[in-house]
């Protein structure tokens, strides 16, 4: 006796059909994106960097007239105002050294005193008491991934946990690049994330993760960072 073919129930055929639809979105949208053009450069950069070393900013150059230095070595893969997702927005630049974790080094960027919250493994924070662009402003330069996959932090013995308000020049070793994402099971590509922080107006820093607390680093490290007004190039220094 022949078995009839299993049949499967309308809505299993439209769930399915919903997921897909979802799926096939989600990629056309990174294809689509500024940062799916990104992505490219960066695992054509992590594939072989030599390969690609005219796309590599170094440590320590100044960018023309910019007030800060570049806070370290590699390709910038992502932009400020990147977004990964639909609704997502990239709250500063990603650098991408191209080495393994604990190799490639990160710097103050500007001189401001620095605090390593008593929790932070991978991360510091750069206080600036009068921003350069905005005199009378205060602002904070935020550093983070400098850990490798588990949590044992790149940071410079310097700079302990629970460090605050230590003063710090322009060029000052701060640590090196890592893969910190805080699970270890799913660790990030080895990179450095620099951002620029508003203050609170009470002399504290405000959230790092919330966009609208963060600022354009473009004429700050003069480059063009801003990924509405770079859809596709690679910033580098001229």
């Amino acid at each position: 006796m022949i078995a009839k073919p299993r049949r499967f129930p309308a809505r299993l055929y439209f769930a399915m059909a919903v997921v897909g639809t979802v799926v096939a979105g989600y990629f056309i949208y990174q294809c689509n994106s500024s940062s799916g053009v990104r992505t490219a450069f960066v695992l054509a950069w992590l594939k072989n960097p030599a390969a690609q070393a005219d796309w590599a900013v170094q440590a320590g150059e100044r960018c023309g007239e910019a007030p800060f230095i570049l806070p370290t070595s590699g390709l910038v893969g992502y932009l400020w105002d990147d977004s990964f997702r639909p609704g997502h927005r990239h709250q500063g630049i990603d650098i991408f050294g191209g080495s393994s974790v604990d190799q490639t080094a990160v710097l103050a960027a500007y001189a401001g005193y620095l605090t390593r919250l008593g929790d932070w493994k991978s991360s510091v924070i750069i206080r600036i008491p009068d921003d350069p662009l905005h005199p009378g402003r205060q602002i904070w330069t935020y550093y983070t991934h400098m850990a490798d996959s588990q949590g044992n932090s790149f940071i410079v013995a310097e700079f302990p946990a629970g460090t605050r308000e230590v003063f710090v020049e322009a060029g000052t070793l701060i640590g090196y690049q890592g893969n910190y994402s805080g699970d270890s099971i799913n660790p990030v590509g080895v990179h450095l994330h620099f951002s620029i922080v508003l203050d609170d107006g009470q002399g504290h820093f405000r959230n790092e993760l919330v966009f609208n607390n963060t600022l354009d680093p473009s004429p700050y490290l003069g480059l063009r960072l801003n990924a509405d007004s770079n859809p596709g190039d690679v910033p580098v220094c001229h």
